[in-house]
């Protein structure tokens, strides 16, 4: 089971310097589904039908350097982060859903890496 849950913006390409094509599909398959419940059950439940939300109305967004990843932060009552990761077939798929401690976003927001995401 594979599905399309969005789509990487044009804004989210140039903030973060892609080199992909607007409208880059965002993938989730049975594995990516399998980990979040496994690993962060209480935000999948919770969240898990927010994912194209997420996406499409994040706050900030990040790349994170150290996998590649592009990291979504929605504030839904508290910061919920979406981490998106480009796999060996080159398609991003949604791989790590959970909370974020709101000093961990003041500290990324200091040191410039968050990007505020305007939605033009």
């Amino acid at each position: 089971m594979l599905e399309t849950i969005g789509e990487i913006s044009l804004e989210v390409i140039e903030l973060l310097g892609l080199p992909l094509k607007e409208a880059t599909p965002i993938y989730l398959g049975a594995t990516n589904i399998a980990h979040m419940a496994n690993e962060h059950s209480y935000e999948f439940k919770r969240f898990y039908d927010k994912l194209p939300l997420i996406i499409l109305t994040a706050d900030y967004v990040r790349l994170r350097i150290e996998d590649n990843s592009i990291e979504y932060i929605k504030l839904i009552g508290k910061h919920i982060k979406l981490a998106i990761r480009v796999a060996g077939d080159g398609n991003y798929y949604a791989r790590s859903l959970y909370f974020i401690e709101l000093n961990r976003v003041e500290n990324l927001l200091k040191k410039g890496e968050l990007k505020l995401l305007t939605h033009i």
